[in-house]
């Protein structure tokens, strides 16, 4: 299995309900290192898992759309403890929902899976991987 990982980072702003999370109840910031990893069995034609490019332009464009935001008042999450579990799958979703129309290229098609990771520190991480399905043309 071949892969390719993207990385980029988004600051937002966020807090939880539950005794569980006691501070991180209070609105607090947090930054994230993410990294997007696809995976292929086999490379394109070019030798590639997918344009390095395209998957860091649409990586950014995806995390833009949440980077210096509350996601308290974000209306995807209205009602969600936005825990960075859930945010590796909110942006896996996001991430997946672009290579299927068609943003990163034809040879994409190829892809067979991806894992969402995001560091909270060089210490915690959190992360969320599944197939492509959708995606599996070899």
């Amino acid at each position: 299995m071949y892969s390719l990982c993207v990385r980029d980072h988004i600051m937002i702003a966020h807090s939880f309900r539950g005794e569980i999370f006691g501070p991180a109840q209070h609105l607090h910031g947090a930054t994230y290192v993410v990294d997007c990893e696809l995976r292929r069995p086999e490379l394109d034609a070019d030798g590639l898992v997918v344009d390095i490019g395209k998957a860091s332009m649409v990586l950014r464009e995806v995390l833009g759309e949440l980077d210096y935001q509350n996601l308290d008042e974000h209306p995807a999450f209205k009602g969600q403890n936005t825990t960075t579990e859930f945010l590796a799958r909110a942006i896996f979703d996001r991430f997946a929902a672009r290579i299927s129309a068609g943003d990163l290229g034809e040879s994409a098609k190829g892809l067979t899976a991806m894992r969402v990771q995001l560091s909270e520190s060089h210490v915690a991480w959190a992360a969320y991987e599944a197939e492509l399905l959708a995606q599996a043309t070899t």
